[in-house]
């Protein structure tokens, strides 16, 4: 399982998953997934970090424990 804080930080911006999945062109389900520690595609993980407004160089806050 991989540690990430994407969950608490869509909260603190009020954003629901859906809302999320929207803005980063994923699903709502990739998104539950990632919450719950799943792995997923760089890639993805490139979409949701920008989907939260974060620059791609913020990566380690979003997503850690990920070499």
């Amino acid at each position: 399982m991989h540690q990430n804080t994407v969950r608490k930080i869509r909260e603190e911006l009020l954003l629901s998953k859906a809302e999320l999945a929207r803005k980063a062109s994923v699903s709502p389900l990739t998104i539950d997934r990632i919450e719950k520690g799943k792995d997923c595609r760089m890639e993805t993980k490139r979409k949701i970090i920008l989907a939260l407004g974060y620059k791609l160089s913020d990566k380690e806050k979003i997503f850690s424990n990920d070499t």
